[in-house]
């Protein structure tokens, strides 16, 4: 096996400083008041809610569009047995 390359060295002395800093919790010395709280809060929901909508609707794309086929080849089959029949009593 050959030696790992100094840029994997490198990459992985990156991740551990980052993971290091991360888990590291400083005081805040600093107070967010209840109304800025709710703010974020509902911020956050409206970009998670905008975003799951949006994910929905991607997905239903197809789904949709399959039924309004079925829809439409339903419409002709219906309106050529319709057809069809009217031509045979006459």
């Amino acid at each position: 096996m050959s030696a790992p390359s100094s840029r994997m060295l490198t990459i992985g002395t990156t991740a551990a400083l980052s993971c290091a800093m991360l888990l590291t919790a400083f005081p805040a010395h600093a107070y967010v008041g209840p109304g800025a709280g709710l703010s974020l809060l509902s911020a956050l929901w409206a970009v998670l809610a905008a975003i799951l909508v949006a994910v929905g609707f991607v997905l239903m794309w197809p789904i949709r569009k399959m039924m309004r086929k079925r829809k439409a080849n339903r419409t002709t089959a219906q309106s050529s047995t319709t057809e069809s029949t009217k031509h045979s009593s006459s």
